[in-house]
């Protein structure tokens, strides 16, 4: 299952990415973590040294030999150049299975905190001016339409902060989408926006309350949010002490309680492949007649295959 951790900046969407990561890794679940921030802090969040650097290449460092791997014999992908992040795959493409022996896998992914993790790289000073932060999330796009995730697996993305995240069709990639939001007007200006956006596409989306201090802000949060509040976790000693660089001691068994509630959430979502390969195609679609089309020069709608169905059946016949 894949699952997005989506808020407005500051609300604890990283921590509550690495928190939840850790707790699936520790249940022996397979398990992927992807830092999508513009601000690249999952690693550190997970357990990562200030001092300690992370080594994998970011995701968005080889997008080219990504696209390469990918596209395979797909004849309806003439070349890289002719392939864009939501670029669907068809007949001939190489689909993947969560870390299996393949090359995006084997060679981004990095274990840290017992988690393996895959970046998508830092906005560099290069980009400014030129580029937008979704140029490099391209990489995660093209990662999550390939993967054939079977039952128990979980891919857990940290995404970009505010409802930026509806500015490409990544988020139609997600099973579940947790929207961290802290018991203040503004958090929930973003809760209103990501709600009303994701209703249009039918993307599932559950709020968990963060940073709650007492009865009063979890009032506060029951007020607005209604039935959408599935968790809440408490202000947190524990990762308090981390981020100071100190051991915890564990974390509260109220924040551990409201984790197992967000898993068994995504645990009860069926998995809707014609869903998911209905969305590729549209946003492929809508992004070749905005931009793909005039930017490489070709019809990109060709690229979709009529004959291709995502999902566990795809894998003998198409990877």
């Amino acid at each position: 299952m894949r699952v997005a951790f989506v808020g407005k900046g500051g609300s604890g969407k990283t921590t509550l990415s690495a928190l939840f990561t850790r707790h699936l890794a520790r249940s022996g679940a397979p398990v992927v973590a992807i830092d999508g921030d513009i601000n690249q802090h999952l690693a550190h969040a997970l357990g990562l040294d200030e001092d300690e650097l992370f080594t994998a290449p970011p995701l968005s460092a080889r997008t080219g030999e990504i696209k390469d791997y990918l596209r395979g014999t797909n004849p309806r992908i003439a070349s890289r150049e002719a392939m864009v992040k939501t670029t669907p795959p068809g007949h001939g493409s190489r689909l993947l299975r969560l870390l299996g022996d393949d090359e995006v896998h084997s060679r981004h992914v990095q274990e840290v905190g017992g988690v393996p993790l895959m970046v998508t790289g830092a906005f560099a000073g290069s980009d400014l001016g030129v580029a937008c932060y979704h140029s490099k999330l391209g990489a995660v796009e093209l990662y999550l339409n390939h993967l054939v995730d079977g039952p128990g697996e979980y891919v857990v993305v940290d995404m970009t902060a505010g409802a930026d995240a509806f500015a490409s069709g990544l988020f139609t990639r997600f099973d579940m989408t947790f929207l961290v939001v802290e018991p203040t007007r503004k958090s929930l200006s973003v809760y209103h926006q990501y709600r009303d956006h994701a209703a249009e596409f039918g993307i599932p989306v559950a709020v968990v309350g963060n940073k709650v201090t007492g009865a009063d802000d979890l009032a506060f949060l029951r007020e607005r949010v209604g039935e959408d509040l599935l968790a809440h976790c408490e202000l947190s000693p524990h990762v308090r002490a981390q981020e100071q660089g100190r051991d915890g001691g564990g974390l509260e068994p109220h924040n551990s309680r409201a984790l197992d509630r967000l898993r068994a959430a995504v645990d009860a979502r069926h998995k809707d492949w014609d869903a998911f390969q209905r969305h590729a195609v549209e946003f492929h679609l809508r992004n070749a007649a905005a931009w793909a089309d005039a930017a490489t020069g070709q019809d990109l709608a060709t690229q979709v295959d009529p004959d291709f169905r995502h999902g566990p059946a795809a894998l003998p016949a198409f990877a």
